[in-house]
């Protein structure tokens, strides 16, 4: 069996669909010699006229429009084939740069919406116990913590800090909820003054700051997650950031077990440094939208 050279395929397509030679030519960026040239080679491979010639143009023979009809298919797959693996091949790496709480207690149970939304982008997550904003690349994206004032007009706050002591329900019980001199307390390890609510600086704004002179033996990690994790197994009572433990709440892997407090200003916030990279506005869009679902 001889195998049919398939070179002519897109010109003959491109000459059907424009229903003249000269204007395929520059649709192509060829010249209209060359694509005569191929429609000959064409009618010579199957020994038959696909083309018919008249004054206004030209439109395809009976074999012709069969042919059409197979190409049409098999071209149009092809250009979508090649548009895919072009976007893939030229598609930035979304790097985003955040802490280790951030990226595991609000990030990654919510990660699959982004890939439903982008199913084509790459996505790098970079987590460090503290994000060095002067390390970030041209078109790096960083959720870091602190305060509008400290970070600057660049900064768009996601989530507001809000803290609220919690524990394990099992923890809770037979305990009086807000009776901190009498239970153990889970901390976070943190440069002083911290710049975010610890316990010293929670117990002061509710006007307990004599319980943590009381505190029932120390428990201390240096990463989040640890102290969330801790709080789960009932090991204590820690300060939970909204938007951070609210999904354990809701489900009731965690209990409230004193009231509320809130930083206006301070919290997670957006960083992107100038010029912003059109690849990521999609990404910046989401962080934003995710943060005011909750």
């Amino acid at each position: 069996m001889r195998h049919v050279d398939l070179g002519w395929m897109r010109v003959f397509v491109e000459v059907c669909r424009a229903g003249s030679l000269s204007e395929a030519a520059r649709l192509l960026n060829l010249t209209q010699p060359a694509v005569s040239y191929q429609i000959r080679r064409a009618e010579a491979e199957f020994g038959a006229a696909l083309l018919t010639r008249g004054h206004r143009g030209v439109a395809p023979t009976e074999a012709g429009e069969a042919l059409l009809a197979i190409l049409t298919r098999s071209v149009d797959q092809v250009d979508e084939l090649a548009a895919r693996l072009r976007r893939k091949a030229s598609a930035a790496v979304l790097r985003l740069h955040t802490d280790y709480a951030f990226s595991g207690l609000w990030l990654i149970p919510r990660i699959h919406r982004f890939r439903d939304a982008q199913p084509e982008a790459d996505l790098q997550i970079i987590a460090s116990q503290h994000s060095d904003l002067g390390q970030l690349e041209p078109g790096d994206i960083a959720v870091v913590f602190g305060s509008a004032a400290t970070l600057g007009p660049e900064a768009t706050l996601l989530i507001e800090e809000r803290v609220v002591p919690v524990c394990a329900p099992h923890f809770a019980q037979g305990r009086s909820a807000g009776a901190f001199g009498a239970t153990r307390l889970i901390h976070l390890d943190s440069p002083h003054p911290a710049a975010w609510f610890d316990w010293r600086r929670y117990l002061a704004a509710i006007g307990r700051a004599g319980d943590l002179a009381r505190d029932q033996g120390n428990l201390r990690f240096n990463t989040y997650s640890l102290v969330i994790d801790a709080a789960l197994a009932g090991e204590g009572v820690a300060l939970g950031w909204g938007g951070l433990v609210d999904p354990l709440l809701a489900r009731g892997q965690l209990v409230r077990f004193g009231p509320e407090r809130v930083a206006p200003g301070q919290g997670y916030h957006m960083i992107q440094r100038a010029p912003h990279e059109p690849a990521t506005q999609g990404l910046r869009d989401w962080l934003v939208a995710e943060s005011a679902r909750h």
